[in-house]
């Protein structure tokens, strides 16, 4: 009986273009179901034999490490800042923009609040 293994629901084409290579490398037979008309269904990658599961999710388990790896080693050399390394390089970039936020949602909380009490 056939066992999904990876569902196609927001992947990017490359990294399921990555998974269909591994798959057929390892020879593990799968096949692909695609998205349904209306959005019900996300499609994915199922594998025709469910006794292979436990080897194919250790591999896919072992690809996704590897992916993420990369990802955050490529995120590091494009120079992105954490919220505090932002607010202590460029701190008038960021602190009217938190006194914004912090008005908003000060005047959600009190002007209801207010204009029930008058």
């Amino acid at each position: 009986m056939a066992k999904l293994l990876f569902n196609l629901r927001n992947v990017p084409d490359d990294e399921a273009d990555e998974v269909r290579a591994l798959l057929d490398a390892h020879a593990l037979d799968w096949y692909e179901t695609r998205p349904g008309p209306w959005g019900v269904s996300a499609g994915g990658l199922w594998l025709r034999d469910a006794g292979a599961y436990p080897r194919a999710r250790q591999l896919l388990d072992d690809y996704q490490r590897e992916r993420r790896s990369r990802a955050r080693e490529a995120e590091a050399h494009e120079g992105r800042q954490t919220f505090l390394e932002l607010l202590r390089t460029r701190p008038g970039f960021v602190l009217p923009r938190l006194l914004a936020i912090l008005a908003v949602i000060a005047l959600t909380l009190a002007l209801p609040w207010w204009l029930l009490r008058v």
